[in-house]
C-alpha cells in the first residue's frame, strides 16, 4: 500500500483528491493537510510514501514546501505537484527540485489514476532491483519527469509512453503486447493504444509471428534510431 498525504488549502478539493486516492488500487490516504506548515508536520509524523502537493497554500507556496522537504531534516518522500496550467515557471522549478510528476488542474479521475498507476509501476520496478543502482533509479524516475515530447493524442500521457518505450528497448527481437504491458505495469488495452501510436509515428513496427496453432501473434519492436 502506497501511503499518500494529500495537501490542498481547499477543504472540498482535498477531500475530493483523497477520495480519488482511495479509488486507485494499491494506494491509501495517510492524511490530509491544508497548509505548508501542516504538510511538513504531517510528513514528519506520518512518514508517507507520496505527497500530492498543491502549489497554492495559505502560509507559503508548495515550492517552498518542496524546498524544505529537500533541504531540512525531513523523511524522504516522493512528491507529485498539483498546479494550474498557467503556472509554467513554478512547474519547471518544481521539476528541478525533484518532483516525480505533476497534475494540471482541473483533472478527472482517469488522468489522476493514470499518473498514480504510472508512479506505482516505476516504484515497483525500483523495488525489484536486486541491488540499489543509482543510475537505474535515476533513469526510471527520469521517465516520469520527461515532458519534452510533442503533444500526444488525447488520452495518452508522456510518462506511460516512456514506460512503453523502455520496455521495447529491452527487447531487440520484439515483444507481444501482453509482455510489453506486463513490463510497463499497464493493462494490455493501454499498451496497445501506445504501441499503435508509436507505429503510426514510425518509431516502432509490428510484425506477425506464425508457427503455432490459432491466430498469429503480433510482435512490436522499436526501429533503429528511435
Amino acid at each position: 500500500m502506497i501511503r499518500t498525504l494529500v495537501v490542498d488549502d481547499d477543504f472540498r478539493v482535498a477531500e475530493l483528491h483523497a477520495a480519488y486516492v482511495r479509488r486507485v488500487t494499491g494506494f491509501g490516504v495517510a492524511g490530509i493537510a491544508h497548509s505548508g506548515t501542516e504538510a511538513l508536520e504531517q510528513v514528519d509524523f506520518l512518514r508517507p510514501d507520496l505527497v500530492l502537493l498543491d502549489f497554492y497554500l495559505p502560509d507559503f507556496s508548495g515550492l517552498e514546501v518542496l524546498q524544505r522537504l529537500r533541504d531540512d531534516d525531513h523523511p524522504s518522500v516522493d512528491v507529485i505537484a498539483i498546479t494550474a496550467a498557467r503556472d509554467v515557471d513554478s512547474l519547471q522549478a518544481a521539476m528541478r527540485r525533484g518532483v516525480i510528476h505533476y497534475l494540471i488542474k482541473p483533472f478527472r479521475l482517469a488522468a489522476f489514476e493514470e499518473k498514480l498507476t504510472t508512479y506505482a509501476a516505476a516504484r515497483a520496478r525500483i523495488a525489484r532491483l536486486s541491488e540499489a543502482d543509482q543510475t537505474e533509479v535515476d533513469r526510471i524516475f527520469g521517465t516520469l519527469r520527461a515532458s519534452g515530447r510533442d503533444a500526444l493524442p488525447k488520452g495518452l500521457s508522456d510518462t506511460t509512453l516512456e514506460l512503453i518505450v523502455g520496455a521495447l528497448k529491452r527487447a531487440d527481437s520484439g515483444l507481444a503486447a501482453a509482455a510489453i504491458a506486463d513490463a510497463a505495469g499497464v493493462s494490455r488495452v493501454t499498451a496497445r493504444r501506445y504501441l499503435d501510436h508509436l507505429c503510426r509515428l514510425g518509431t516502432a513496427e509490428v510484425t506477425m509471428r506464425y508457427g503455432g496453432p490459432g491466430r498469429p501473434e503480433h510482435r512490436y519492436r522499436l526501429l533503429k534510431g528511435a
